[in-house]
């Protein structure tokens, strides 16, 4: 065990997060992406949320400051009348470490399946909010 780390940040997603270099994609995958068939690199985070998380992430992850907008959601299916609730909750944790944080790309659904192939890792989680995918562009320090 070491100090000050959170729980929720597995060994491997740890070790995962430092091998990652400048502009490489992490993604956080809520329960229904379909993320083994999509991963390259894939890291179960069962029992957890996306939320908390991403709020453990960003504390030791450094957001691309060189690419107009570093994080990306899925954008909601054209027709889809729901409202993705989990998104304001996002923005809020964005906000809260990412002081260069102005607003998320909006990828639409099989082009974020697309980067998801393509990304670094992605993150399987028991979230069960709709939209609730994100991608993180890691930056440098």
């Amino acid at each position: 065990m070491l100090k000050q780390i959170p729980t929720k940040l597995s060994p491997e997603l740890f070790k995962t997060m430092m091998e990652m270099g400048h502009g490489d994609e992490l993604i956080l995958t809520d329960g229904n992406f379909p993320a083994a068939s999509n991963a390259q690199r894939l890291i179960r985070a069962d029992g957890h949320n996306v939320p908390e998380l991403l709020d453990a992430i960003l504390q030791f992850y450094p957001i691309d400051t060189f690419v107009e907008q570093p994080i990306s959601l899925m954008a909601k299916v054209s027709g889809d009348n729901y409202k993705p609730e989990i998104w304001p909750v996002f923005e809020n944790i964005v906000s809260k470490h990412f002081s260069g944080f102005s607003g998320f790309e909006m990828v639409e659904r099989f082009d974020f399946y697309e980067r998801a192939k393509k990304a670094y890792a992605i993150v399987a989680t028991s979230e069960t909010a709709r939209y609730a995918n994100i991608i993180l562009k890691k930056g440098i320090i």
